[in-house]
């Protein structure tokens, strides 16, 4: 029968390394669902299907805009 304060240091250590692994993936993870969110205008009204494809639109032409003028910046520092 194992000693109960190696049980204890037992469910200690998988508490601790449970936390590690949620804490690790949690940044990437909930970033990524943070913008698919935002992406996906999920703060629109749903009864608004003008207001839901607009800011739809307007966030993916934003994204667009930031990859052109980054690539654009690329072209004038002759990165590439």
């Amino acid at each position: 029968m194992a000693n109960p304060s190696e049980d204890e240091q037992q469910r200690q250590a998988k508490a601790i390394l449970d936390r590690a692994k949620r804490d690790q993936d949690g940044v990437l993870t909930s970033s990524m669902a943070r913008a698919s969110d935002h992406f996906a205008a999920k703060d629109a009204p749903p009864d608004d299907p003008v207001e839901l494809w607009g800011r739809r639109i307007g966030r993916s032409l934003s994204l667009i805009g930031v990859i052109v003028l980054g690539y654009m910046l690329g072209v004038q520092l002759k990165l590439w």
